[in-house]
């Protein structure tokens, strides 16, 4: 069996609202779909979801770097996925999100040849599992009010954007907790929006509030600071932006810089790196959570699977979704405040509707 076709289309997806981190604020989402076929008939079906600011990719670098990766797919037999990953790392250095879409439709590929769903693809069970829901940033009236939406439609945690300011991020985790009580676990994201003294005097202030953990309160580069940040907090510490890669993942874990891995498969390049970036962070007893960026629920039932066949995998993240104002996918994970529901559909279960297909600016090479 060979890959005989790559399909590339452009998906513009506007948001319900602008949503704001400490890095950036959007108001709506460019992604891509890739689609390879085989000669059998059978296709996969994989997103790409670029966040400039963090990857360094577009929407248009990505449809340009898929082109220039699609030759290597072209006659290539879809179920040989180290050797197709290492071929796209050897043909462009860096790169991940577009290699990720690639290297999701190849594992939906994988299922769909061998009629099992993603999880068991990788080795793993059907398990139930919750995600949060995440809150952008705002004023704290507004922020708490969302918070309380978010608690009465039976969400077990919530997530909060910060990372502006000290007094401006304290006031708003004690209006959501006004709001909310007490019972119900925050977790809070800096989206390296701090220097290492903010960090350290927003975190002592929340720690007698139930913070579960804080994702990336200082720089990227910084793991001198993260190390710091750590052992002067009860806070437990969750890398994001600092883990693209397994070796990111062990010079964290070999300096003693977190308690926590996020994986986005956006970030790592896909689902092949991001389960070696679980057996190093396992292995160094590290939990992990998986991540989003702006992905439908195509690219998020892919993660979903991905949690559901690594118990150490502790942490969902899952909720970008809700931030759209369409939802063009046609099967796939379910999710809302009851949990997150995988379909036992071989490969990663979800597809896009051919109508919404037909309607994006698309390119095929075969």
């Amino acid at each position: 069996m060979r890959i005989i076709s790559v399909e590339l289309f452009k998906a513009d997806i506007a948001y319900h609202a602008p949503f704001r981190i400490a890095i950036s604020e959007s108001t709506s989402t460019e992604n891509v779909f890739v689609r390879l076929t085989t000669d059998a008939g059978f296709y996969g079906m994989g997103e790409a979801s670029p966040t400039r600011a963090i990857v360094g990719e577009t929407q248009a670098s990505v449809v340009e770097t898929a082109k220039e990766l699609s030759p290597l797919f072209l006659g290539s037999d879809p179920l040989d996925i180290e050797g197709l990953v290492r071929r796209m790392d050897a043909c462009r250095g860096g790169q991940p999100t577009c290699k990720s879409a690639f290297d999701m439709a190849l594992y939906d590929l994988a299922g769909k040849i061998q009629g099992l769903p993603l999880y068991a693809v990788l080795g793993g069970g059907k398990r139930d599992f919750w995600t949060d829901n995440t809150i952008g940033i705002d004023t704290p009236e507004v922020m708490a009010k969302k918070a309380a939406v978010f608690q009465a439609d039976r969400y077990q945690a919530i997530k909060v954007k910060l990372g502006t300011n000290r007094d401006d991020d304290i006031d708003r985790i004690r209006a959501i907790r006004a709001a909310v009580g007490d019972e119900i676990p925050l977790r809070i994201d800096a989206n390296q929006g701090w220097d290492y003294q903010t960090a350290i005097a927003v975190l002592k202030a929340l720690e007698p509030m139930g913070i579960e953990y804080c994702e990336q309160p200082v720089a990227h580069w910084d793991y001198a600071n993260m190390k710091r940040i750590r052992e002067r907090t009860t806070i437990p510490i969750m890398a994001d932006e600092s883990v693209f890669d397994h070796h990111d993942a062990f010079k964290l874990a070999t300096q003693g810089c977190v308690d926590y891995i996020n994986i986005k498969l956006a970030k790592s390049g896909g689902i092949h790196k991001a389960l070696k970036i679980n057996a190093v962070a396992e292995a160094a007893g590290i939990a992990c959570m998986v991540g989003s960026m702006s992905e439908t629920r195509l690219g998020l039932s892919a993660a979903a699977h991905l949690v559901s066949a690594r118990p150490n995998i502790r942490f969902a993240d899952l909720d970008t979704h809700f931030d759209h104002a369409i939802d063009p996918v046609v099967g796939g994970v379910e999710i809302d405040g009851a949990g997150v529901r995988l379909t036992d559909t071989p490969g990663h279960g979800a597809d896009i509707d051919p109508g919404y297909l037909d309607a994006c600016e698309s390119v095929k090479i075969d």
